[in-house]
């Protein structure tokens, strides 16, 4: 049995995933929320699955828990929850920020513990994760939770420090990409598109160039070549985005979101 703390949207796509990869079948998952549109919301998605009010009860019923609140709740979330646990708990924290040192000092069990950073995309079945082992975590325990990610996208084990930057690229990074596509559509506009028409175009423009590079060997580089023509409408476009600094911008911008994410770690 799995226990999500936290029932709202990563929560459900999780869960979801469990039980469409068929890891997990819908009555063997567990959930508590305080929130009652959150657990109505998850009891919608999955039926079977039970929802409860208290964290100590469903700690006692599951050997997984996955800690999927706010920050600012993992250390009432702890406490509430911190008798309850041992050696035999695998405790999976999707907090954003939240050092796998920090919780093994808000909890005096032996559980075992691993961090992950999913995204967005995770909702509709496109995620990346990456996940980090922490205390006592096994190499079992690592190869369930890939099981775990993969089942709503891809996942990829990390050395925690590099979740600094993954929060940035891959956790941040719908956000980015979406300013992307807004400015692009926005272009468009002032060149004569209704708004409908750029947002599609730029959309399904981002998706299919996204898809294009996954399923072929070409590099970025080889496909910015690919679409260029000397004195064409490609290289007049590039010139402008070099002449905005467009590479140090999004550089930048990773780097701005890395540090941030560093700094909410250390509070």
């Amino acid at each position: 049995m799995i226990g999500f703390i936290g029932a709202g949207q990563m929560a459900q796509a999780l869960a979801k995933g469990l039980v469409h990869s068929g890891l997990f079948p819908a009555d063997d998952i567990f959930a508590s929320d305080p929130n009652p549109t959150a657990q109505s919301a998850f009891l919608e998605l999955l039926s079977a699955a039970q929802v409860h009010h208290e964290n100590a009860h469903l700690v006692a019923k599951c050997k997984t828990i996955i800690l999927a609140v706010k920050p600012q709740q993992m250390k009432d979330v702890l406490l509430s929850i911190d008798s309850v646990l041992d050696s035999s708990h695998l405790v999976i924290s999707i907090a954003a920020g939240i050092q796998l040192e920090w919780l093994a000092k808000g909890m005096t069990n032996e559980s075992r513990l691993v961090r992950v950073m999913p995204n967005t995309p995770c909702l509709v079945g496109q995620g990346v994760s990456c996940y980090a082992l922490g205390r006592g975590a096994t190499a079992e325990d690592a190869a369930f939770v890939d099981r775990l990610l993969c089942s709503v996208g891809t996942a990829f084990r990390v050395d925690e420090q590099q979740l600094d930057a993954v929060t940035a690229l891959s956790g941040s990074g719908p956000a980015f990409f979406c300013a992307i596509l807004e400015s692009l559509a926005a272009g468009a506009e002032q060149c004569g598109l209704s708004h409908e028409l750029a947002t599609v175009l730029a959309l399904q423009t981002m998706q299919g160039t996204a898809s294009y590079l996954q399923q072929t060997a070409v590099t970025p580089t080889e496909l910015i070549k690919r679409v260029s023509s000397p004195g064409g409408t490609t290289v007049a476009g590039l010139a402008a985005m070099d002449a905005g600094h467009l590479k140090q911008v999004l550089q930048a911008t990773v780097q701005a979101a890395a540090k941030r994410s560093a700094e909410l770690g250390q509070n």
